[in-house]
């Protein structure tokens, strides 16, 4: 890759920075007496935009995004307001700047008339405002020529004076950075300037203070200094004057703000994706100057945290086969070894912490991103509605961001269209006109649960068993529980809609969803209540690498069972056990009558001549509890997650595979899908299933 090409990705990942930073800015206005702040970050992020895209000549976004930031300044000026039609245009305005810059970034075609169409919109309330803002925008794209002269004028030299602002360093940008671009420009003299610096006990980070001053000889203009400043114009001052006798006039770049309100946020580590500006000088030397204090950061390709993933994989593979030799040489006794063994253990576990901290990120991003899909269905439907987002920082592996997209956007889409009812209906029902979804994030019991709530009307069962019936999806007449007919949802082809929308009607419904979640190790459950709202709850795992599970024997299979979702062993008394149904047992254990099942029925094992065994009381993330039959529990450890399905094909009751220490393979239970197939009268069923494929 070119140092250009480099640089042009280093923009593009500043982007979605900024397009961030954007997105949250317009939503922090959508509330009354919000902080004057908060308008000059939304305008200079795409102030910033703007200024990269001009480097890189990309024509459309330039002048798309010089529209935008006439109407915001217009905004932080007081000169035009923010009614709710002016923060919807401007959350459009945001969508289509996101839009144009992955179009540069894939360097495919943009929806013009989409474009054109705003910035008319942008233009007639520019127009409107007393005193016309000039909406003209030239720009001339900079190459970066690192073997070019510099440009030669008649001049004996400049002198320049510049003090960053709190802002530049929060931006990710470095003094240093654009001291090394006016190098370029010729000899140079540099000075740091302390004067006003505090003492120790009065510094902050806040109110940064150091200067420096610039003496550069040669020819060099006042307009080759200020391109290198263009990206930090609004967080710098600059003082350029003449190498003369006579007294200098200073002249100042516009400074936004020296100090952050409270919603500021705190300062970012410097990174790889500095501003464009500084781009062109940053592997070039400069002199040994103060820089702020801040953390360092480094970026690395997802492609090798995931071979590092796969190697820790192997480690925790190769201990459990050294546990295994031990245990085989009678060395288990010794403990010399044993205390060896236990630090390859613990090493091995820490290892895997570290990497799948670096591997975890928040859901934030996808959260943002769910706003502008409701914003769409919303306008699609023609119902008000707002989005309410809970526990943005809860973190998952990266792996599951990238692919939670996809049915976080169709169950968004479904909460609007069908679970959400229109203004007349919801006001006749006494609730608000406009509805709320509310997507909520939270660590729960070594998973992560999703939830998506509406306040909408709930699920209609008895028409959802209607469509069922007439679609020949259930028998007529069956006998359903209300959470069974919930989960009739989920099967392929089932819609509700009459009539094909631009959001649904075509029978691609959850059932995607469904499959989508369980590619992933999750689980989709639904809690409606009528008249008052659903509630679609995704459980994830933190991780699709790793494990930690019970081994069980059956018969003379070993299988590995989750041991996040076991509550408790136990060898249970007769009187504990009783017996329902054709062959059926429940097991009383704390005043509670939980159903049995027999693994090796389910999985359609040989059981052992021998009674007895062991129960294993496990949860589902449905909160249904159940107790497990197994023939015997002989060990606890972490295993690597390797897929079935594609090494081999789906097997019901199972959701992946692992790799023992002594070589052979192990199967681990889905104790959710078992379950489920419990309650649905279909346990003893799962045997010819899995003989079946």
């Amino acid at each position: 890759m070119s140092e250009m090409d480099e640089f042009r990705e280093m923009f593009f990942v500043e982007c979605d920075e900024l397009l961030e930073g954007l997105a949250n800015g317009l939503r922090t206005m959508e509330a009354p007496n919000f902080e004057k702040e908060t308008v000059h970050a939304v305008f200079r992020a795409v102030h910033s935009i703007k200024g990269g895209a001009a480097a890189f000549g990309l024509t459309t976004l330039v002048t798309f995004a010089h529209r935008f930031e006439t109407l915001l300044d217009l905004i932080r000026s007081d000169r035009m307001d923010t009614p709710p039609p002016i923060i919807a245009l401007l959350h459009r305005s945001s969508d289509c700047l996101s839009d144009l810059v992955a179009a540069a970034r894939l360097a495919t075609e943009a929806d013009q008339s989409r474009v054109d169409a705003l910035l008319a919109e942008l233009d007639a309330l520019i127009d409107d405002d007393d005193g016309p803002a000039d909406t003209s925008f030239e720009f001339t794209p900079i190459t970066l020529d690192f073997n070019a002269a510099p440009a030669m004028a008649p001049a004996a030299g400049l002198q320049v004076q510049m003090k960053p602002t709190f802002d530049l360093y929060r931006s990710g940008n470095d003094p240093l950075a654009l001291l090394a671009a006016l190098r370029k420009l010729g000899e140079t003299t540099v000075t740091l300037r302390t004067d006003g610096v505090p003492a120790l006990a009065d510094w902050s980070i806040e109110r940064p203070q150091l200067g420096w001053d610039i003496r550069i000889a040669g020819a060099v203009t006042e307009a080759d200094i200020r391109s290198v400043f263009e990206f930090v114009d609004d967080c710098c001052t600059l003082s350029i004057s003449a190498i003369a006798d006579e007294p200098a006039t200073e002249t100042f770049l516009p400074l936004e703000v020296a100090v952050p309100g409270p919603a500021a946020a705190e300062p970012q580590p410097a990174d790889v994706a500095a501003a464009p500006a500084a781009a062109p000088a940053v592997n070039r030397p400069a002199p040994p100057l103060a820089e702020p204090a801040q953390g360092a950061t480094i970026r690395v390709g997802l492609e090798r945290v995931d071979r590092l993933m796969n190697m820790i994989g192997e480690l925790v593979i190769k201990e459990a086969m050294l546990s295994q030799v031990i245990q085989t040489a009678g060395l288990h006794e010794s403990p010399d070894v044993v205390a060896g063994l236990d630090s390859i253990r613990q090493l091995a576990g820490d290892i895997q912490e570290s990497v799948m901290a670096i591997r975890a990120q928040p859901l934030k991003l996808v959260f943002q991103r769910m706003h502008r899909i409701l914003r769409e269905a919303a306008d699609a439907t023609g119902k008000p509605v707002r989005l309410v987002t809970i526990g943005e920082q809860t973190e998952v592996d990266k792996t599951m961001i990238e692919r939670l997209i996809d049915p976080l956007t169709h169950m968004i889409r479904n909460s609007v269209d069908h679970g959400l009812e229109d203004a007349v209906t919801r006001q006749r029902r006494g609730k608000p006109q406009e509805g709320t979804i509310t997507l909520s994030a939270a660590h729960r019991s070594g998973r992560v649960q999703i939830e998506i709530s509406d306040d909408g009307g709930g699920i209609n069962r008895p028409k959802v068993r209607q469509i069922a019936e007439d679609r020949g999806l259930i028998a007529p007449g069956s006998n359903l529980s209300p959470s069974e007919i919930d989960q009739l949802l989920f099967l392929p082809g089932f819609s509700s809609k009459d009539e094909v929308s631009a959001l649904s009607g075509r029978g691609v419904g959850l059932d995607v969803v469904r499959r989508e979640i369980m590619a992933l190790g999750g689980r989709v459950m639904i809690d409606s209540v009528e008249g008052k709202g659903t509630t679609f709850a995704i459980a994830l795992p933190l991780t699709l690498a790793v494990l930690e599970g019970m081994l069980i024997q059956l018969g003379d299979q070993t299988m590995v069972l989750p041991i996040t979702a076991v509550q408790e062993t136990l060898q249970p008394d007769q009187s504990m056990l009783h017996g329902v149904g054709q062959g059926s047992q429940l097991l009383a254990n704390r005043g509670e009558l939980i159903p049995i099942i027999d693994l090796c029925q389910t999985f359609g094992l040989d059981e052992p001549e021998s009674e007895g065994g062991v129960l294993i009381v496990v949860e589902s993330d449905s909160r249904k509890r159940a107790a497990f039959r197994v023939d015997g529990i002989f060990d606890q450890r972490q295993v690597v997650i390797k897929s079935l399905e594609q090494n081999y094909g789906r097997v019901p009751g199972v959701s992946a595979a692992t790799i023992l220490g002594d070589g052979k393979i192990a199967l681990i239970i889905d104790p959710e899908e078992i379950i489920l197939s419990l309650s649905n009268d279909h346990g003893r069923h799962m045997a010819a299933m899995a003989s079946n494929g």
